[in-house]
C-alpha cells in the first residue's frame, strides 16, 4: 500500500511537470506569435524554468535571431571614462559613500585617445560609461562626442552617463550621440526604492528613458537578474516594461555583489536565468540589440558564448586604459582584462567563431523591422 502511495505521487509529479512543460511551451509560442503576454504569463514562466523549457526557448531565440541579424555580432568599444558618482546604489561597487574606490576620471585626451585605438582596431560603435559625476556637464560630453565623430564619420556614440534632465538629452543627440543606456534597474517602485537611496527617484528614471525615446536616440534599458528582493512577480514587471516601452537595446546580466556595499553577503544571481530572459526578450522583440554582458563572462568564462546562443547579438569589450579597467568595479572580480580587453580582438572574434557566429566590424544600428 505504501509503494502504491508513492508510485502514484510521483506519476502525479510526472504528469503535473508535463502540464508545466506544454504551458511554459505554449505561451513562448505565444509570446512569437504576439510579441505579448500578460504579467500573469511573464510570471508563470519565470517560476517554470526547467531544461526542456531553456533548449526549447533558446532554440527559438537563435532561429528569430538568425531571421533578423543573421550570423552577425556587433562589437562595441566600452570607455568607462570616470568611476565618480554622486548616487549611493547600495548594489553598486562605485557608489558615492565607497572610500576604499580609487577614484579616476579620464581626460578628454585620454577618451579621444581610446576612441583612436578602438577605431584602429576596428570598432564602429564606442560607448563612453561612468557614474553620475559632476564634472561631465552636457557642454563638455558634447565636445568630446563632436569630436569623435567629426574624425571618424562611419561611428556610433552611445552613452551611459546616468540622468540628465531632457534639456541636456538634447544637447547631447545634437551633438551626434547615437544612443544612450539607462537600465531602469527594476519595473517595480517598491523594489526600485529597496534597492536605492531616498535620494534617487523611480518616478525620475522612468521619465529619463521616455525623455530620451522622444527625443529620437535609440534608447537601451536593462535591469540585474538575481538582484536583491527580486521576485518572479518584478521580474514580471521588468519583461512587461520592456515589451510596453520598446527598447532599440536591453542588457540585463546576474547580480553579483561587491564587497564594500550593504549587499555584499547576497548570493549571485543565476545564470541560467539569464539566459532564458535574454531568450524571451529576442523573442519578445526581434530586431533588439541585445549584449552578452560582462558579468555573464565574469560568472562563466564562457557566459559571452552562452548569451550569443541564447539570442545575444552584442559584445561591448573594454576600451578603457589598462591602469584604469580594475577600479571601475562594479561588482567583484569583474573581467577586465585577457578576452574581455577590445585589444584581443582576435582572441573574441576567434571564440565567436567557434559557435558558430562572426564578428561585425560595423556599427550595427538597430534594424526598424515589421514587427506585425
Amino acid at each position: 500500500m505504501v509503494k502504491d502511495k508513492y508510485r502514484i505521487s510521483f506519476e502525479n509529479t510526472v504528469y503535473d511537470r508535463n502540464l508545466e512543460i506544454d504551458k511554459s511551451i505554449s505561451l513562448i509560442d505565444k509570446l512569437e506569435k504576439e510579441r505579448s503576454l500578460s504579467l500573469e504569463e511573464y510570471k508563470y514562466l519565470v517560476e517554470n524554468l526547467n531544461k526542456e523549457v531553456f533548449d526549447y526557448i533558446s532554440k527559438k531565440a537563435r532561429i528569430i535571431g538568425d531571421e533578423n541579424y543573421g550570423k552577425d555580432v556587433y562589437l562595441r568599444g566600452l570607455i568607462e571614462i570616470s568611476n565618480i558618482c554622486k548616487n549611493d546604489c547600495y548594489y553598486c561597487g562605485i557608489r558615492h559613500s565607497n572610500r576604499n574606490c580609487e577614484r579616476y576620471r579620464l581626460s578628454e585626451e585620454e577618451i579621444l585617445e581610446c576612441a583612436d585605438e578602438g577605431y584602429a582596431l576596428g570598432y564602429r560603435t564606442f560607448v563612453m560609461q561612468g557614474g553620475e559625476d559632476g564634472k561631465f556637464e552636457p557642454e563638455y560630453i558634447c565636445g568630446i562626442v563632436r569630436k569623435i565623430k567629426a574624425k571618424y564619420k562611419d561611428v556610433a556614440v552611445t552613452l551611459s552617463l546616468g540622468e540628465y534632465d531632457k534639456e541636456s538629452y538634447q544637447k547631447m543627440y545634437d551633438a551626434g550621440a547615437d544612443r544612450y543606456l539607462l537600465r531602469h534597474e527594476t519595473a517595480d517602485k517598491e523594489h526600485y526604492e529597496k534597492l536605492h537611496p531616498k535620494t534617487m527617484s523611480f518616478e525620475n528614471r522612468m521619465n529619463c528613458l521616455k525623455d530620451l525615446k522622444d527625443i529620437g536616440f535609440q534608447v537601451g534599458c536593462g535591469f540585474m537578474v538575481g538582484s536583491p528582493y527580486q521576485s518572479s512577480a518584478t521580474l514580471a514587471k521588468d519583461l512587461k516594461f520592456i515589451e510596453e516601452f520598446a527598447p532599440e537595446m536591453c542588457g540585463i546580466g546576474p547580480f553579483i555583489p561587491h564587497h564594500d556595499t550593504v549587499f555584499k553577503d547576497e548570493k549571485s544571481g543565476s545564470i541560467q536565468m539569464t539566459l532564458f530572459l535574454i531568450a524571451i526578450l529576442r523573442i519578445m522583440r526581434p530586431n533588439m540589440l541585445i549584449p552578452a554582458t560582462t558579468s555573464l563572462s565574469t560568472l562563466d568564462n564562457l557566459g559571452r558564448e552562452k548569451g550569443i546562443l541564447a539570442g545575444a547579438n552584442v559584445v561591448m569589450p573594454n576600451l578603457s586604459p589598462v591602469k584604469n579597467r580594475k577600479k571601475y568595479e562594479l561588482y567583484d572580480g569583474k573581467v577586465c582584462t585577457g578576452d574581455e580587453a577590445a585589444h584581443c580582438i582576435g582572441c573574441i572574434t576567434n571564440r565567436i567563431n567557434n559557435i558558430g557566429y562572426g564578428v561585425a566590424k560595423v556599427r550595427g544600428d538597430y534594424k526598424c523591422l515589421n514587427m506585425m
